[in-house]
């Protein structure tokens, strides 16, 4: 299998990070059930010189933590891509490989947590302790003026790296956080299977997402 490299290098953590025990025991687990998978953090994907900033929560265990490649070979892959291709955020063709054609063009995808959690639900202990690599990553990204986060787990974390207070900024679907320093963090659903599904997030209410995230972009460039 091929896996993708990370747009960031110097800012992942090693291949067996060791900080998380719950997280290191369950890749140990699945390198034993599944030896041909990724099964370790899972590195940034997309444009290191992006103006947008995308921050997810965790592998998945059939996605992410199978493939090496954020949002790939699960159910919130295909919603995640297709909208950035509309937004000419992406370009080539998605199909739930690492090695398929699909390159981000102006944004990258980093998220809260490296290594698959259980349940797909990881502990504040584990938010925190994987923080530093999020923050690394941001600030190796200094054109990136905008976020938009996955969930109310990356919204968190967003927040707590974008100089931002949790009380004053609430989660919630389009929700907009203009930060001290100037950028601003969008708050999304998470694309996952289950809210697409459940018709909590639809591809319109998505896809409404980064509309704005453009539009914000024009006004910060003085366009607008």
């Amino acid at each position: 299998m091929t896996f993708a490299p990370s747009p960031l290098p110097d800012t992942e953590p090693p291949h067996d990070c060791p900080r998380c025990k719950r997280l290191a025991a369950l890749r140990e687990e699945m390198r034993a059930e599944h030896p041909d998978w990724w099964n370790a953090p899972v590195p940034a994907l997309g444009d290191p010189d992006a103006w947008l900033g995308i921050v997810g929560l965790a592998p998945g265990k059939h996605g992410a933590n199978r493939t090496g490649r954020p949002f790939t070979g699960d159910g919130s892959g295909k919603m995640l891509f297709d909208t950035l291709v509309s937004h000419g955020l992406a370009e080539g063709r998605y199909e739930g490989r690492a090695d398929d054609t699909l390159r981000l063009t102006g944004a990258i995808i980093v998220n809260a947590v490296k290594c698959l959690p259980p349940a797909n639900r990881p502990t504040p202990e584990e938010v925190r302790t994987c923080r530093p690599f999020l923050e690394a990553q941001v600030v190796a990204l200094p054109r990136a003026r905008i976020f938009v986060a996955l969930g109310q787990v990356a919204h968190q974390s967003a927040v707590k790296l974008l100089g931002g207070k949790l009380p004053k900024c609430r989660f919630a679907h389009l929700a907009e956080h203009h930060m001290p320093d100037g950028r601003i963090l969008i708050d999304s659903y998470h694309p996952s299977r289950y809210n697409q599904n459940t018709g909590r997030l639809t591809a319109e209410m998505f896809g409404a997402v980064f509309a704005r995230a453009a539009a914000l972009r024009s006004t910060l460039d003085g366009n607008g």
